[in-house]
């Protein structure tokens, strides 16, 4: 790939994604986009960048941008942001909320959809006190392919075995060959939908947490700050916004706000009002280590 390639696919996939690429990830880029060149037919990368510069084939520049997002993704992962999910966001919801019974949570960034089927499990095991309650979770991706496998809700031994403990994995999943299958409850729970965080998303509605975690990392500051100004009209005044522990706002917007007392949270900025902080009672789930032994 030419520097000139090169520099035109990067303004290609930041202005239809957001994501800025490093001019050392030239080589990600040749890796990423071979592949795609193989699975279409396209001879190699040079016919690609002769068609992306002709343009007028969304389909083909769709499939840029998804074949160099990055979907690392798995179940619980950092575990803190689920600790301030059960520990302190859901008491604080269940009180504000007791009148509507009303509960919508938006993982603005879903991938694979590991985020939100932990997210379900949580509520799952809360299923006594949410009795009565509408609960929405609502996952949005960029990728239809990663969306797809969402939906499918179909995991390896390997996606396995990465955060999920086996408790959870025993009441939640069942083996079906050589995959585990989230159980069709959680599955119901869980609504997902393609959106790119670029575009307009009024269509959403208003939501009571939202999950934007390592994705922000992935964009120059001023699609940082355009993306946080899209999202921040979503969350509620009484809301909770959570980062990746890699993330801030601060710099970035004023909108959000990060929680002056737990990392990763933030909060409306709009509102100017004192949040009461929850003690946390931290959460560690057991080592998935042995649930090759489940193997059939």
């Amino acid at each position: 790939m030419t520097e000139a390639d090169f520099n035109f696919l990067r303004m290609l996939l930041h202005q239809r994604s957001g994501l800025s690429l490093s001019a050392e990830k030239r080589y990600l880029a040749e890796s990423r986009l071979g592949i795609l060149c193989r699975r279409r037919g396209i001879e190699g990368l040079v016919p690609l960048m002769q068609l992306l510069r002709v343009g007028g084939n969304a389909a083909l520049e769709s499939a840029v941008v998804e074949a160099m997002t990055t979907n690392e993704t798995l179940f619980f992962r950092d575990h803190t942001p689920f600790d301030l999910f059960r520990d302190v966001i859901l008491p604080e919801k269940l009180a504000a909320n007791a009148a509507t019974r009303s509960l919508r949570i938006w993982c603005a960034a879903v991938s694979t959809g590991q985020e939100a089927y932990s997210l379900a499990m949580i509520l799952d095991d809360m299923a006594g006190r949410l009795a009565g309650w509408k609960v929405e979770i609502i996952g949005t991706d960029i990728s239809s392919e990663v969306l797809e496998k969402a939906r499918q809700g179909a995991y390896s031994q390997f996606e396995i075995q990465r955060g999920l403990p086996i408790q959870m994995l025993l009441k939640h999943f069942h083996q079906d060959g050589d995959k585990w299958q989230v159980s069709e409850r959680l599955r119901a729970m869980v609504t997902l939908k393609q959106h790119n965080l670029l575009d307009p998303n009024g269509h959403l509605g208003q939501f009571d947490v939202i999950f934007c975690r390592n994705v922000l990392i992935y964009f120059d500051v001023p699609t940082k700050a355009r993306v946080l100004a899209a999202l921040a009209p979503r969350l509620a005044h009484d809301g909770a916004f959570v980062l990746g522990a890699a993330e801030t706002v601060i710099g970035i917007t004023t909108t959000i706000v990060p929680d002056k007392e737990h990392r990763s949270l933030y909060r409306d900025g709009r509102s100017g009002k004192a949040q009461t902080a929850v003690p946390v009672r931290p959460y560690n789930p057991p080592r998935a280590a042995a649930i090759g032994s489940l193997r059939s």
